[in-house]
């Protein structure tokens, strides 16, 4: 603090001009009421200046929404991990998944939370690299499932009969291991190679760089890649796999509904527990699309338009719109877990403590026929 009153004092001291005195008392007194995230306030990052009910209030909800995604994710994965009922190409995929968004609750949200309230990164510039690829990896790879999953759910409800011939475990594990490493290298080799501001280096150290800060930075070009990468391809894959499952699925219970009355008869019992399924991955499946477009299209878009913008959008309403995609890996186990009845089963067991009986892992979760 010793540097900031000699600084203030110097400046103070070196302005003669009257007509600029008046002004210059007031951005003295203005700056004396700031509180920086470093010493040497020329190059220091502005604190956060919310009242301390404020941020007491952002903390308990940000606390909320990561105690949420961690008792959600765990939940899902301690289930799927558990009851051998469970252990089904698909659920490996979900379970894949849970796992991507309980370390993000874990890893990254607590983190993003002290920089959200206070405006200042305190764990060094090292870390602040590690904690920006983690959190673009765990995001992407979050997304990446969602669209892996469509497309597991695309062939069981389009093409039952080939399935499983098509979808086999290796195949799953495939799709996990690209949801992963993808991910991973983007993220990862983009921020320690500083592929993120190549092009925009004058911009980014003259403008947005400061000490004690941790901002997400994309140029033009690394802005519409990571888009692409981790938004839009997935983004596309899983609206356009909806819609074919949708159109599918409707015109399916047509063709039965228009087909001869003894058929139709002889076929209602076959098909019943065959369309209930396909209305609920349908369902399902919508709600997943519906659920990730409203959490991450307002980041991505964002980000994108950001550098075209000459990067005029507030970084508060960026932090906003960051924790607004968290919410999607909150909302990811309500959506593929608690809408099925297995879940519920499986969650009263494990409140019950009865996982830790003998046998629990055979429980019969639901009907092998349902």
């Amino acid at each position: 603090m010793e540097i900031k009153e000699r600084t203030l004092t110097q400046l103070w001291i070196s302005k003669k001009d009257s007509s600029a005195h008046k002004g210059r008392i007031k951005w003295w007194i203005a700056l004396k009421n700031m509180s920086f995230c470093h010493n040497i306030i020329n190059i220091s990052c502005v604190k956060s200046s919310w009242s301390n009910d404020v941020r007491a209030s952002l903390y308990s909800l940000m606390m909320i929404i990561i105690l949420t995604t961690l008792v959600g994710n765990l939940i899902v994965i301690i289930s799927i991990s558990h009851f051998k009922q469970l252990h089904t190409p698909t659920n490996w995929l979900i379970q894949s998944m849970a796992t991507v968004d309980f370390l993000l609750g874990c890893l990254v949200m607590p983190y993003s939370m002290v920089r959200s309230v206070e405006h200042c990164w305190y764990f060094g510039e090292v870390f602040c690299k590690i904690h920006t690829s983690t959190d673009i990896m765990l995001s992407s790879a979050s997304i990446f499932h969602l669209s892996f999953i469509s497309i597991d759910r695309y062939f069981a409800v389009c093409d039952p009969l080939r399935y499983k011939a098509k979808i086999s475990i290796l195949v799953i594990f495939v799709m996990i291991f690209i949801s992963w490493s993808v991910p991973a290298l983007f993220a990862f080799g983009m921020i320690f190679m500083e592929l993120n501001i190549k092009g925009a280096e004058q911009i980014y150290y003259k403008h947005t760089h400061c000490v004690g800060g941790c901002s997400v930075f994309f140029s033009k070009t690394s802005g519409i890649l990571a888009f692409m990468t981790s938004f839009y391809i997935p983004g596309s894959i899983m609206l356009c796999v909806y819609c074919r499952i949708y159109f599918i699925a409707k015109g399916q219970a047509r063709s039965i509904n228009d087909s001869n009355p003894k058929l139709q008869i002889g076929l209602e019992e076959k098909n019943r527990i065959s369309q209930s399924k396909d209305r609920k991955a349908t369902k399902t499946l919508g709600i997943v699309v519906g659920v990730f477009l409203i959490c991450w299209c307002p980041f991505f878009v964002c980000t994108v338009m950001d550098p075209f913008l000459d990067y005029t959008i507030p970084p508060t309403l960026n932090d906003t719109l960051i924790w607004f995609g968290y919410l999607n890996s909150t909302f990811n186990p309500m959506v593929y877990a608690f809408f099925y009845p297995w879940f519920r089963r499986a969650l009263k067991i494990i409140l019950l403590g009865k996982i830790f009986q003998k046998d629990s892992s055979r429980s019969k979760l639901f009907l092998e026929s349902s």
